[in-house]
């Protein structure tokens, strides 16, 4: 009996796009479909042409490395590369329309993300504070009652 090593893809259509109301669920859900695919290195490795660090020889094609986190060699760049393009483009598809107008001119899927960890993230704190500081609330005004 052979083993097959192809890999079962997750369903993504089935999850909502972004629309500013379901972060929390979003936040979680598409990381989970990148690490499936493994590929949720690129959320968090900004390696863009802006932020490169690394010097190229002329003579062998292979990167200098002046930063350890950055990429070090051309096939790796490739790969990244590839990566970073699927995952933008999955970020950018499971946003509404207002959201996908705003984010589609950033070309790496790390500012995306960060961006809608700012814009979104605090949201889901201050809903969880509200909440907290609800339940607290009525937790004293139920002790107080004889």
């Amino acid at each position: 009996m052979a083993l097959s090593t192809h890999k079962a893809h997750p369903d993504l259509s089935k999850l909502d796009p972004l629309d500013g109301t379901n972060n929390r669920c979003w936040s979680q859900k598409l990381p989970i479909f990148f690490e499936q695919l493994e590929v949720d290195y690129v959320l968090f490795f900004d390696h863009t042409e802006e932020n490169n660090t690394s010097e190229t020889t002329a003579a062998s094609g292979d990167a200098i490395v002046k930063d350890k986190s950055k990429i070090v060699d051309a096939e790796m760049m490739k790969k990244f590369q590839k990566d970073n393009r699927m995952v933008t483009g999955h970020l950018l598809n499971h946003l509404t329309k207002p959201l996908f107008d705003l984010f589609v001119t950033f070309k790496s899927n790390t500012i995306v993300w960060e961006k809608l960890v700012v814009k979104y993230g605090a949201d889901d704190a201050g809903k969880r504070n509200y909440v907290v500081g609800e339940w607290l609330r009525f937790q004293v005004l139920m002790t107080r009652q004889p």
